[in-house]
C-alpha cells in the first residue's frame, strides 16, 4: 500500500501534543488546569524523546528501514526537530501569558534577582536548613570522567569568574534536588493578598556565593539544562538468564542510555554550552533545543494550590445498581454492571476484591496487572485474600514502560505473602485487563469478575476515562479462564487462545475478527443497506486496518472515528465523499477507552477493548475485547459515544493537514462531552435513588 496514504506516526503524535498545548492556551480552562496542561505537554514530550526519537536514532545508525514503518527515519527526525522548535516557541508564549494572569490573581513568581530584604533572609534560611545538605556541586573540568546526568533531573550549569581577570573561570554542575526537598516550588511569606513563589533552582542561584565561597570566585552565572536519554530496555537473548534478570540488567543500562536531547536556557554561557555538547557526544544535528529560564515543566502538573478560586472537582458517582449498599458480588451475580471512570467511583472494584478476600466461599482470584497506584489498594486486597487462604494468582507485566522497577517490587511483596505471580513473556506484553473470581455456593461453582479498557489503578482512574464491565456471564468467564490458562503456562503455545469464542483476543484473532466485521459492513453497503462503523481508540496507526477503513468508505460505509492520540489515516473528505469523519477530544479527563460499534445489519455489535489499533497491540501483546450482551449497557455506551461525536467545545477535526481546528457546529448549544457524560450518568443515579425511595 502506498506510504503516502498514511501520516507518519511520530508526526501525528506531535500533532496530538499540540492539542494538549491548545488546552493550556484556552482562557475558558481554569488557570490551574492550564498550568497542568503545560506540565502534561512537557512530560509527554520527554517520553516521546526517550522512546520514539531514541528509536528513530537507532534506525538511522543501523540502517535497517524494515525495523520501522517509515521509509526515511532521518527525514522524520529532521521534521521532528522543526516541529518541536515551533511548539517550544508557542509553549514559551503561553507561559508568559499565564504569568501575567497569575499576577492579576496576586500570585507572583520571583527569581534570585527580585527578592526584597525579608525574602532574602527567608531564602538564606531555607537554603541552609532544607537545601544545602542535598546538593553536591561538581567541578566538571576537574573530574577525569564527565559525571552521569540523571535523566529526569534538572541541573544548573554554573560559570564562576574572578573580578580581576576574564580568563580565570570554572564550570560546575549542581543537580536541583526537588525530590529530596519535597517540591520544586518554594512558597515565600505572603504580603497581604500577594503570594510569592520561587523555584528551587533560583534558591540555589541566590546562594551560589555561599556554596563556592572557599574558591575565591566573585562572579556567578547559572542556567538550567536538562538531558533526555534513550529509555528503551534491550532484553538480550541469553537463555541462561531469567526475564527478571534481563529486566534488572536493562534498567541499569537504561540509566546509561545515550543522550537524545539537550534543552537549555538560551541565555547560557556559550563556552559552557559547547563544553556540554562535546562531553555529551552530541552534534549540531541532534536535538539541542534552546528555551527560556524554566525547564522540566512536568513538575507543574503538581503546581501548588495558591489560587483564590478553588477547583471544584466533580464528585464520583455511585453506580445506580449499587445504591442499596448491597455487596457488589451479589449484584454482579444477578446483572452486568458497567462502570465509567472517572465519572463513576472506583471503589466498587476495590470493594469487590475486598469482599472476595473475606468471603469464606471464595476459593480463587486471578487478575492481570499492568500499572499500579503507588499505594495500591488493589495489592492490599489481594494480599489479604492470600492471608485468608484464597488461591490468588497475579499476572504482573514487568515490562510496563517506566513501571518496571515498581512492578519488580510489587512482585517481591506479593510472593512474600503467598501470591502466585506470573510475569508474562520475553517478547510480548500482557496488556489485557481481566479478573476472575471463583466461589463455591453449595454444590455450585460461581464465576464472576471484570474486564476493563484501562489499568486497575485507583489513582489514574480519577483522570483517565475508561469503561469496566463487571460480569458473571458464563461465556465471558470461560474465555477469561482460557486466557489465564495460557498466561500461566497450562498450555505453552497460542492454540489455547484460539478456543476463545466470545472475547476477541490478541495476538490470535482480534485482527481477523475486526477485519471480518468490517467486511460485513462493506458487503451491506454494496447491497445498498445501512452500514456503519464507530471506532474510539487512543491510537490508530495499523496500516492494514486503516486500509480496510479506506476500502469500507469507498464502498459506502459511514465511518466515525474518535482518536485521542496517534492518527495515521489521511482523511480526504472529497476522496471519501465525507463518509469518514474523525475527531480528537482533549479535555480535563484523558480519553483512554477503546470502543468498537458495528451496525451489523441492524443487530449492532458493541465492544470495549484494551487494545489500540496499532501493530504492537494487535500482533505483539495479549489483549482482550468483550462484546456487550446487556441492552441497557449497549445503549449507555452508544449514548456516551454519541455525546462525544456531538462535542463542539473540546473536539478537534483530524485531517491530513494536522490543523487541529476545533469542530464548529451550526447548533447554538455548546456540547462539552465530558460535562454532558457526567450529567447523563448522574441523572441515572439520581433517578434510581428517587425511584428506590432513598
Amino acid at each position: 500500500m502506498n506510504k503516502h496514504n498514511f501520516i507518519p506516526r511520530d508526526i501525528s503524535w506531535l500533532s496530538f501534543n499540540a492539542r494538549v498545548l491548545q488546552e493550556a492556551n484556552d482562557p475558558a480552562v481554569p488557570l490551574k488546569q492550564r498550568i497542568r496542561f503545560l506540565g502534561i505537554f512537557s512530560n509527554n514530550l520527554d517520553e516521546f524523546f526517550r522512546v520514539r526519537v531514541a528509536t528513530l536514532k537507532r534506525m538511522t545508525l543501523l540502517g535497517k528501514k524494515n525495523m520501522h514503518l517509515e521509509e526515511n527515519p532521518q527525514q522524520i527526525l529532521d521534521d521532528i526537530q522543526m516541529i518541536v522548535l515551533k511548539q517550544q516557541s508557542e509553549f514559551n508564549r503561553i507561559w508568559e501569558n499565564i504569568l501575567q494572569e497569575l499576577e492579576m490573581e496576586q500570585i507572583f513568581f520571583v527569581d534570585d534577582t527580585q527578592l526584597n530584604e525579608s525574602q532574602q533572609q527567608y531564602v538564606k534560611k531555607f537554603f541552609d536548613e532544607e537545601v544545602r545538605n542535598n546538593i553536591i556541586p561538581l567541578l566538571i573540568e576537574s573530574i577525569p570522567q564527565f559525571p552521569y546526568l540523571r535523566e529526569k533531573s534538572l541541573y544548573l550549569g554554573v560559570v564562576m569568574k574572578k573580578q580581576d581577570t576574564a580568563y580565570d573561570q570554572k564550570f560546575a554542575l549542581i543537580e536541583v534536588p526537588a525530590r529530596a526537598v519535597g517540591s520544586r516550588f518554594v512558597l515565600l511569606p505572603s504580603e497581604g493578598e500577594k503570594q510569592y513563589i520561587m523555584l528551587l533552582e533560583d534558591v540555589i542561584r541566590y546562594n551560589l556565593p555561599s556554596i563556592f565561597s572557599y574558591f575565591g570566585y566573585t562572579q556567578f552565572s547559572a542556567h538550567i539544562i536538562k538531558v533526555t536519554k534513550d529509555a528503551e530496555i534491550d532484553l538480550d537473548d541469553d537463555l541462561s538468564t531469567s526475564l527478571i534478570q534481563k529486566i534488572e540488567k536493562g534498567l541499569k543500562n537504561r540509566r546509561k542510555g545515550k543522550t537524545v536531547r539537550l534543552t537549555y536556557d538560551k541565555e547560557m554561557d556559550a563556552g559552557l554550552l559547547e563544553y556540554l555538547i562535546r562531553k555529551l557526544c552530541l552534534s549540531r544535528r541532534d536535538n539541542i533545543i534552546p528555551g527560556g529560564r524554566i525547564h522540566n515543566f512536568r513538575h507543574f502538573m503538581d503546581f501548588p494550590d495558591v489560587f483564590n478560586a478553588k477547583e471544584n472537582r466533580r464528585a464520583p458517582i455511585l453506580h445506580p445498581l449499587l445504591l442499596e449498599q448491597a455487596r457488589v458480588t451479589d449484584v454482579i451475580l444477578q446483572k452486568d454492571i458497567m462502570l465509567h471512570f472517572p465519572y463513576h467511583s472506583f471503589n466498587p472494584l476495590i470493594d469487590l476484591l475486598r469482599e472476595s478476600a473475606m468471603d469464606p466461599e471464595v476459593v480463587l482470584i486471578k487478575i492481570t496487572l499492568y500499572r499500579l497506584a503507588f499505594d495500591s489498594k488493589v495489592i492490599n486486597a489481594l494480599v489479604n485474600a492470600a492471608r485468608n487462604g484464597k488461591d490468588v494468582t497475579v499476572v504482573l507485566e514487568l515490562k510496563a514502560r517506566f513501571d518496571e522497577e515498581a512492578n519488580l517490587e510489587w512482585k517481591e511483596r506479593l510472593e512474600l505473602e503467598g501470591v502466585k505471580v506470573f510475569i508474562g513473556f520475553h517478547n510480548m506484553k500482557v496488556h489485557a485487563k481481566t479478573c476472575i473470581i471463583r466461589k463455591r455456593a453449595g454444590k455450585k461453582i460461581l464465576q464472576y469478575g471484570f474486564i476493563s479498557t484501562g489499568n486497575i489503578n485507583e489513582r489514574t482512574a480519577r483522570v483517565y476515562a475508561d469503561h469496566c464491565l463487571l460480569t458473571s456471564n458464563r461465556k465471558v468467564m470461560a474465555d477469561i479462564n482460557r486466557i489465564f490458562d495460557f498466561l500461566e503456562g497450562v498450555k505453552t503455545d497460542f492454540s489455547l487462545l484460539d478456543n476463545c469464542k466470545t472475547l476477541m483476543v490478541c495476538p490470535n484473532n482480534m485482527r481477523s475478527q475486526i477485519t471480518h466485521l468490517i467486511n460485513k459492513e462493506i458487503k451491506s453497503a454494496k447491497q445498498k443497506k445501512t452500514a456503519s462503523i464507530i471506532l474510539k481508540v487512543n491510537s490508530l496507526s495499523d496500516h492494514a486496518l486503516i486500509g480496510k477503513l479506506y476500502e469500507a468508505a469507498y464502498a459506502g460505509v459511514a465511518i466515525k472515528l474518535i482518536v485521542r492520540g496517534i492518527f495515521c489515516a489521511v482523511i480526504d473528505r472529497e476522496k471519501f465523499s465525507n463518509r469518514i469523519t474523525a475527531i480528537s477530544i482533549v479535555d480535563e479527563y484523558l480519553e483512554h477507552a477503546r470502543v468498537m460499534i458495528f451496525y451489523n445489519d441492524g443487530k449492532q455489535k458493541v465492544y470495549i477493548s484494551s487494545a489500540d489499533w496499532m501493530v504492537r497491540n494487535l500482533d505483539h501483546r495479549v489483549e482482550a475485547a468483550v462484546p456487550m450482551f446487556d441492552k441497557d449497557i449497549c445503549n449507555e455506551i452508544q449514548d456516551i459515544i454519541n455525546m462525544q461525536l456531538q462535542d463542539n467545545v473540546k473536539a478537534r477535526i483530524l485531517d491530513k493537514e494536522l490543523s487541529n481546528h476545533y469542530v464548529i457546529s451550526n447548533e447554538s448549544e455548546k456540547i462539552s462531552s465530558q460535562l454532558e457524560t457526567y450529567k447523563y450518568l448522574n441523572t441515572k443515579t439520581n433517578f434510581s435513588s428517587v425511584t428506590s425511595g432513598k
